[in-house]
């Protein structure tokens, strides 16, 4: 069993052919292990994004490979991929994504619809994270009922309920102002490091990066490292 959670290998993205050809993303190769949270850092266009959506399987990358756990899932198919995506990578987007009509325990227990864990293991596993998250007394609001910072740290329990390998997290601070923002990411280096997982965290804002253990730079596709 290999030693690293994340595996990145010569990816790249191309859209387009020919003279019309645009590279977004251009052999970008790095390494994770177990326990690290990591910055991905570039200006609007750099490409972060998409480098972040072929890690997670949501983008099919041009060419290039990444394993996660020591499985590729560059060759998967997009069943497996999402089955795959669905257990063992948690996602933070920055507007929350929750559910408008579900609970902020029901935005996590909904996991179990696409998760091999069982309806009650997610179920424990929820009421667990919300407890640690400082959201127990927050369980059963909708999210037009809670904060901003609440929501975000919705979206964090959601991403680990189903005890996921890598967590992606693309700029969770976009929405909030600089200290619940640093709350949130201190929450999400906290929760990382004591769950042993591995995290990359897209973010324009300098001030996050004190929460991560290193910082890469992504410029014109090319990652800097």
């Amino acid at each position: 069993m290999t030693s690293k959670a994340l595996e990145v290998e010569g990816l790249t993205k191309i859209y387009g052919e020919g003279h019309t050809a645009v590279t977004a993303v251009s052999e970008a190769s790095l390494d994770l292990a177990g326990n690290e949270f990591v910055g991905l850092l570039g200006p609007s266009g750099s490409g972060k994004t998409t480098l972040i959506s072929m890690i997670g399987a949501l983008l099919t990358p041009t060419d290039g490979s990444v394993r996660i756990g020591g499985e590729d899932i560059s060759g998967m198919s997009k069943k497996e991929q999402t089955r795959f995506r669905a257990n063992r990578i948690g996602f933070v987007f920055q507007s929350f994504n929750l559910v408008p009509f579900l609970t902020a325990r029901e935005n996590l227990t909904v996991m179990a619809n696409v998760s091999d864990l069982s309806k009650k293991e997610i179920g424990d596993r929820a009421d667990q994270l919300l407890e640690e998250l400082g959201l127990a007394d927050r369980r059963d609001n909708l999210p037009e009922q809670l904060s901003g910072g609440e929501r975000q740290r919705v979206a964090i329990g959601r991403a680990l309920v189903t005890d996921p390998d890598l967590i992606l997290v693309d700029e969770p601070t976009a929405s909030l102002d600089t200290e619940l923002g640093k709350a949130v990411v201190e929450m999400l280096a906290k929760e990382i490091k004591e769950r042993n997982k591995a995290g990359i965290m897209v973010t324009h804002d300098l001030r996050m990066v004190e929460y991560t253990d290193r910082t890469i730079e992504i410029v014109d596709g090319r990652l800097r490292i």
